[in-house]
This record gives structure tokens, sequence and C-alpha cells, in this order.
């Protein structure tokens, strides 16, 4: 008797599993990648029209569990204030540091913010005033910072951890990050301009 059941060709699975792998990767893929936050180029921000900038704070602008950051971060934020852009710390983290951190600097601040969720997002927007199309996100984090960013249509900037120190399930989520994190860059293609969001289809 023959058999009727339906299979599929492993080429045409194989193809089908690589295009979802590849939709699945722009949704982590940041438009830049800068090696620090304060190596951003402010005036490079405003000509693109950002009014805005949320930031993640461990790791971002800060060393993990560090009181303050380091002068040249500070200095950075100045910059900011100086640029007439608007700043918001959204971190993950409940405790006061983060506000007693963004106090210091300036900054707004949204705590508890359980990336990549986007309410967080949405209420840093809120605060600053400004809109996806006016909003960049900084962050060190592929699946929490930039995932989040890129849901809600933000331009979005990965920065190098400023520490190896981490809280240990963020270790974990580094691990899986570091296995498609080559092939995210590779897809950045040599940094596209702010202000010109590729959207997915």
């Amino acid at each position: 008797m023959s058999d009727n059941r339906s299979s599929v060709r492993p080429g045409v699975l194989q193809n089908s599993l690589r295009r979802i792998f590849a939709v699945g990767l722009r949704w982590v893929t940041p438009d830049r990648v800068e090696p620090a936050v304060d190596a951003i180029d402010v005036a490079v921000l405003a000509r693109a029209g950002i009014r805005g900038v949320i930031m993640d704070l461990d790791n971002t602008i800060v060393a993990w569990k560090a009181p303050a950051p380091t002068p040249a971060v500070a200095q950075w934020v100045a910059g900011l204030h100086a640029a007439g852009l608007k700043g918001c710390i959204v971190s993950n983290n409940l405790s006061r540091r983060a506000q007693t951190i963004a106090g210091a600097l300036g900054l707004l601040v949204v705590v508890g913010a359980i990336k990549p969720a986007p309410w967080a997002l949405r209420r840093a927007m809120m605060l600053m005033g400004t809109t996806p199309a006016t909003t960049v996100l900084v962050g060190d984090q592929l699946f929490t910072d930039i995932l989040g960013g890129n849901l809600l249509g933000l331009q979005t900037i990965l920065v190098e951890p400023l520490s190896r120190n981490e809280f240990p399930t963020t270790k974990v989520v580094r691990a899986i990050e570091r296995t498609i994190r080559t092939k995210v860059l590779r897809g950045i293609a040599g940094s596209r301009d702010l202000g010109n969001k590729n959207g997915l289809p």
C-alpha cells in the first residue's frame, strides 16, 4: 500500500526554519553598536531628530551595583542636557539606587520595568514628551533592551556591558545572547543611520 501521508522535504523545512530565524533576529538587532554610552555622539542624535534617550541602568550607564556613574558618563549626560535632549533611566531594578543615580544626573526614571515588556518604555516616552520616532533606547542586552525598543519602533543602540559582574539570571541570558550575537552584529551591516528605522514586514 502507498503511504498517503504528506511529507515535507528536508530542504523546504530547512529553508522555512532559516526564514523564521532571520525574522526573529531582526527583533533583537540594534540600529547601531557603540563601545559605551559616552561614545555616542549627542550631536548625531540631535541631527537625526532624536529628542529623548531611554537608558538602561546596570552595565549601561553604571557598572552593576555601582553607586554612581563614571565622570565620563556624567559628562555625557550633561552634554545631553546641553543639547536639549531629555533622558530617562528605565530599569528592571526595584531599589532606590536607580532613583538616586537618576536624580544625581538630572534624569527621569522608571523602575520595575520588566523589559522587554513595553509599558515602562511607553511611560518613559510619556514623561519625556517624545514619540517612538524621536526616541532612542540605549542598552547592553539584546533580549531586554534592544528587543523592547524594537517592539515599539524606537531607534536602538547596543553598548558593551561595563562589567562582567551582573545578576545571576542575567548571566544565563547573556550566555544565550552569545550564541546569536555574531549573526546579529553581521545583520547590522555597518550600522544603519538613525532616523531611518527599518520596520518588520
